[in-house]
């Protein structure tokens, strides 16, 4: 199962996936999408993404290539962003 929620701000659109991002869950994203008025930007969260298949690979690739970025906090999130060469949001971080 699947859940996406779409976020929009004034210069911003944030989609935030969690669950299994596969099968026609994974097309349903891309409905999703573009149905929604272009947003100057868009992020998408995938922190809470569980699973993704090859289907849910293309979505991404796809998002990707429309010129979204991608948030990953988590470890599984972060390996997907690499292995497909996603654009990771550039968050400024303070370091100690």
């Amino acid at each position: 199962m699947l859940k996406a929620e779409l976020q929009k701000s004034t210069n911003a659109t944030t989609l935030h996936l969690e669950g299994r991002l596969a099968g026609l869950w994974a097309k349903s994203v891309m409905s999703l999408v573009t149905t929604c008025s272009s947003p100057a930007k868009l992020l998408v969260d995938l922190t809470d993404v569980t699973y993704v298949d090859a289907c849910g690979e293309e979505i991404l690739k796809w998002l990707a290539a429309i010129g979204a970025e991608f948030a990953a906090e988590s470890c599984y999130a972060r390996d997907i962003c690499e292995r497909l060469l996603l654009p990771q949001e550039q968050r400024s971080r303070c370091t100690p």
